[in-house]
């Protein structure tokens, strides 16, 4: 019982002392760039298993050098209610569970940009209990840091948008040779209809519904509040 009680104090102190590392690395980011993150790292090393000089295409763009339409197109198509949450979207979690048991299997997500840059900045793709309740934790730390522009700056400069592709101003130039200032509404919603699955979209570029989904977006974005 002895050493149960120590293996589970050994435990804890560590999983306390990753959670001060992340929090400290989120402190200094509300003020810095990150250069990298777990995801740009996990599928770096994938690509060099192919190509060993294989390397990342992305480049940080302040927010005021992003365009307004990628901004509304991303919030229209991924997480409607960000300005006005605490990091989670409840009635969307709800909603994309009930969606999840009619189906039997996971089709719908319900996580919110801060969600996301959690499980970006710090966490790997594989899906498992524990990181889902990491990714939790994160979140709460990153919106009592920072304020939501911030937190959709870096989201908007370090998501995957293509194979090798990260943050808006790469996926920009990848997708239609221009800047992530110069996108416009058409554009700047095919992004974000292709945030889901990007490096599918990447291959398949005139995917069966993606039109579609870039139609419905495209609509949606006037009703877009943005921080």
């Amino acid at each position: 019982m002895r050493l149960l009680l120590k293996i589970g104090a050994a435990l804890l102190a560590a999983l306390l002392l990753y959670n001060l590392w992340i929090f400290g690395h989120i402190v200094y980011w509300r003020y810095n760039n990150p250069s990298v993150s777990s995801f740009m790292t996990e599928q770096l090393a994938v690509l060099k298993e192919d190509d060993p000089d294989a390397e990342l295409r992305q480049r940080w763009v302040p927010y005021d050098r992003i365009s307004a339409n990628l901004k509304r197109a991303i919030v229209a198509a991924e997480d409607a209610k960000f300005v006005d949450h605490e990091g989670f979207d409840w009635d969307g979690i709800e909603a994309a569970f009930q969606k999840n048991l009619k189906q039997g299997r996971i089709v719908a997500g319900g996580s919110t940009i801060s969600q996301q840059l959690a499980k970006n900045l710090f966490l790997s793709s594989k899906k498992t209990p524990w990181r889902k309740a990491e990714e939790a934790v994160i979140t709460v730390m990153l919106e009592a840091v920072m304020d939501k522009r911030r937190i959709f700056e870096i989201y908007l400069n370090v998501i995957e948008w293509g194979n090798g592709v990260f943050g808006a101003e790469a996926a920009s130039h990848h997708y239609f040779r221009t800047s992530a200032a110069g996108l416009s509404t058409g554009q700047a919603a095919k992004l974000a209809a292709m945030v889901p699955n990007p490096r599918y979209y990447d291959d398949h570029r005139n995917a069966r519904g993606l039109a579609r989904k870039t139609r419905i977006i495209a609509a949606r974005m006037r009703y877009a509040d943005v921080p």
